[in-house]
């Protein structure tokens, strides 16, 4: 891992922040390191959330670096807009999804860094409006973007049929009892909030280890509704692109599906050949575009998960431009 000097706040000001409602950076250190932020340089952030890891590479990159924040979320970028007031210029956030940075960009293009942390922020779940969590009351939206006009929750599991709602909690859930939920969920309808759809799911299915039954439901819909995976796949080639020479790729995922969409594709773009092993002559004419700085994901170590719990499932996975 790149040497770094200790700009990010120790496992007891990562507690104050979360009591605070400040967004806790996530495995801050490794980001900063694997960026390899430096003075003067320009860094993109394509889910900036609350602006903690923003705020960071801020400071990190004093006394003139740059740094782009994004996200879907209008609450999110107002949070982060205050958070980050104190660079002024040096700080830009846009509203709008990270599959849209090369658009969103141009001023700035090529960059040093770009960073992704998918993860779901402790305000959205926190906001009973957002329908995100099954623990409080409120409407089946789920939507990171509740201004676009795009389907809710809601509209999915009261339109779709028993095959296609299997199909989604199977796919985006990894839920082993996805035809029992789909069935009951399309015998119950219309659901219309959050603790109705978490009650009827706790109702039907088995539960296994210490979550919630309804935990991979949400899940599922979340993903679908926002299209993480189809915007993540889609997204990655393009971010390359943006990357100046020796420039770093840095992603956060919180799931094994947006971990093995990462891992698969920094592994191919460290490749100068990805044809099938039974062709015997290369016809494919690809060419390495990433060097794989994370043989393994990073994860937080146990300081970091008692101060910040939602850290547990964090996998940082990281490549340099060639």
């Amino acid at each position: 891992m790149v040497g770094t000097r200790h700009l990010g706040p120790s496992h007891h000001d990562l507690a104050g922040q979360e009591a605070a409602g400040l967004h806790v950076p996530v495995l801050l250190q490794p980001v900063l390191a694997f960026l390899n932020v430096r003075p003067d340089s320009t860094y993109l952030d394509g889910t900036v959330g609350g602006g903690g890891h923003a705020e960071a590479i801020l400071s990190q990159s004093a006394p003139s670096g740059q740094l782009l924040g994004l996200d879907r979320d209008q609450e999110a970028l107002a949070a982060a807009r205050q958070r980050l007031a104190p660079f002024g210029q040096r700080a830009l956030l846009r509203h709008g999804s990270y599959a849209d940075l090369p658009e969103l960009a141009q001023e700035l293009i090529p960059v040093d860094g770009v960073l992704l942390d998918l993860g779901l922020s402790s305000r959205q779940l926190a906001d009973p409006q957002r329908g995100f969590s099954f623990s409080q009351e409120g409407p089946l939206d789920m939507r990171f973007d509740p201004a676009e006009d795009s389907p809710t929750a809601a509209d999915l599991v009261n339109t779709l049929s028993v095959k296609e709602l299997t199909d989604i909690l199977y796919r985006f859930g990894e839920e082993r009892q996805a035809r029992r939920i789909a069935e009951a969920i399309f015998r119950a309808r219309p659901l219309r909030s959050t603790t109705e759809l978490a009650q009827l799911v706790a109702g039907v299915a088995r539960r296994t280890g210490h979550i919630h039954p309804a935990t991979r439901t949400f899940q599922a819909l979340r993903i679908a509704v926002n299209q993480e995976l189809e915007t993540l796949s889609a997204a990655l080639p393009r971010i390359i692109e943006l990357l100046a020479p020796g420039g770093r790729l840095v992603v956060i995922s919180f799931h094994s599906l947006e971990d093995r969409i990462v891992k698969r594709f920094i592994r191919t773009e460290s490749l100068d050949c990805i044809c099938p092993p039974e062709i015997p002559v290369c016809t494919c004419n690809h060419r390495a575009r990433l060097a794989v700085l994370t043989a393994k994901p990073v994860r937080p170590n146990t300081a970091e998960i008692e101060a910040n719990p939602r850290s547990r499932s964090a996998r940082l996975r990281a490549g340099k431009k060639i």
